[in-house]
């Protein structure tokens, strides 16, 4: 633990090959390929595009791949089988670009902002761009960084707290919340934006009461403060 604690807590050199992974998880887990109209050959570098979708039967009006009136625990078994590609996939690829070096990047590059923004080291980020469209990813990276050292216990629930107010957000908003753009009277980056907003105020606002309400919880905490 105090080993990989050391590794992201001190100054270390990056290589080119940390930025060009980190810049590849940005843009893989992030969205930003999600739709390109002018050259969609770029989807494919998108985490919901390579995740693609199961197919439907005959009537997809009445049946799913679960079957037509599915229900109960066998149901519920599917429903969770549905997730597995998805995350293996995705904690797969972040195996990868954090054995590339994408993490100690990310704790150099991000260090300086999400230190005062969240009170999270930059190695977080990971994480938190993870999970933007796999919720599943940014947990186990969440959970994978707090027994490793990197993170402190008040860090994790930091990182939890903004991980669950709209997780999986751009998957989400553009397959459930597509449902209401037709309602939209502004344009439909401005709820996006605002849910974004939101996540930073609520994790904040957890900060805040992890610092003052509940820091005598954490008097036996010798690992940085958030």
């Amino acid at each position: 633990m105090d080993e990989n604690k050391t590794l992201y807590q001190e100054e270390q050199k990056v290589s080119i090959g940390g930025y060009i992974a980190l810049i590849f998880a940005i843009v893989f887990f992030s969205g930003l390929l999600v739709s390109v109209k002018d050259a969609t050959w770029l989807t494919a570098f998108d985490f919901t595009t390579v995740t693609g979708n199961f197919g439907t039967m005959k009537e997809p009006a009445k049946n799913t791949f679960m079957g037509a009136g599915g229900k109960g625990a066998r149901e519920g078994f599917m429903f969770g089988f549905y997730l597995i590609p998805a995350v293996m996939l995705a904690l797969g690829i972040i195996e990868i670009l954090e054995q590339l070096g994408a993490m100690r990047a990310a704790q150099k590059l991000l260090s300086p902002i999400l230190r005062p923004v969240m009170g999270v080291p930059g190695a977080a980020g990971l994480a938190l761009i993870a999970t933007l469209q796999s919720t599943d990813a940014g947990a186990i990276l969440t959970k994978q960084m707090r027994e490793s050292g990197i993170t402190n216990e008040q860090e994790r629930i930091i990182m939890t707290g903004w991980q669950f107010s709209a997780t999986g957000t751009i998957s989400n908003y553009f397959a459930s919340g597509s449902a209401l753009f037709a309602f939209l009277t502004v344009p439909i980056i401005v709820p996006l934006a605002l849910i974004f907003v939101m996540k930073f105020v609520g994790a904040n606002i957890i900060r805040l009461a992890l610092r003052f309400i509940y820091k005598e919880d954490f008097t036996n905490d010798t690992s940085h403060s958030a």
